[in-house]
């Protein structure tokens, strides 16, 4: 029952301290900057709705699709441990071997390189 009080006691002590600070701190008085819509600084110049180069979509799904499939190979070290860890080690060879192909692919067609 005692820790029951105490808990109890504590959440309402910090809900008050920190109901207090909230208000106490949001007297102060913001300047231009921080009801900026953008808070980097300098004001935004031009439209938002600019379009990008199809260079940096490229590079971002080139990111995710080897991030993901590196994520495959995480679950490795377990796998090596079951009854056949010479399948592993062929799917596993097969994934690696893939995984190059794939960037050997991207980087001969050129789709890594940013002049163009």
């Amino acid at each position: 029952m005692n820790m029951i009080l105490f808990m109890i006691t504590l959440s309402l002590t910090l809900s008050i301290i920190l109901t207090a600070l909230n208000f106490w701190l949001s007297q102060t008085n913001p300047d231009s900057e921080k009801l900026s819509p953008y808070e980097c600084g300098f004001d935004p110049l031009g439209s938002a709705r600019l379009p990008f180069s199809i260079r940096f979509f490229l590079v971002a799904i080139l990111f995710l699709l080897f991030d993901l499939e590196i994520a495959l190979l995480l679950p490795l070290p377990w796998a090596t441990q079951l009854e056949s860890p010479t399948t592993t080690l062929i799917w596993t060879s097969t994934l690696i071997t893939l995984l190059t192909a794939g960037l050997v692919y991207e980087w001969t067609q050129g789709g890594l390189e940013w002049a163009e």
